[in-house]
């Protein structure tokens, strides 16, 4: 018997966001037709013009858009920003600086921040036990060994 591979395509808005590139941007040729896989892997790893000028020009998606301007998705849409915007654009914004700009890094700057501390604090986890995981470890070594907090013959204090 012969394994025949079949040819694992894309929609082209799938293939746009992977390339993440506006796909209302893109050549009526690329929106039109499926990518494969191997040709999503040519075309990140040797873009053709249109797709150099679409990533240094825009318009850019919102991810994109969030990513350089250093804050979140829901960050834009808090912001007023729903539809897609050029470098040029983003450079003026950046360049404004208005205060939801400035609020909204703020916040992003927060989110990593405990981002991080929750990372720290899960790897102490893996590592090391906090006391409330100790008394837990405790008892239930102690209930391995027969040594259960009843009482000894089993019976419950009177009241």
């Amino acid at each position: 018997m012969t394994s025949h591979k079949s040819i694992q395509t894309m929609k082209p808005a799938t293939a746009a966001k992977k390339l993440g590139v506006f796909l209302e941007a893109t050549p009526a040729e690329f929106q039109e037709g499926v990518v494969s896989r191997d040709e999503l892997a040519a075309l990140q790893t040797d873009p053709p013009a249109w797709l150099l000028e679409l990533r240094r020009v825009g318009p850019h998606p919102r991810p994109v858009v969030a990513a350089k301007l250093g804050i979140s998705i829901a960050g834009l849409a808090r912001g007023g920003i729903t539809d897609p915007l050029t470098t040029e654009q983003i450079d003026a914004l950046k360049a404004e600086h208005p205060d939801w700009l400035r609020r909204e890094r703020a916040t992003q700057v927060e989110v990593r921040k405990e981002t991080v501390r929750i990372k720290e604090k899960n790897k102490e986890k893996e590592n090391g036990t906090t006391a409330k995981e100790t008394t837990t470890t405790k008892a239930a070594k102690n209930k391995a060994k027969g040594k259960g907090t009843k009482r000894p013959g089993g019976t419950r204090p009177r009241s």
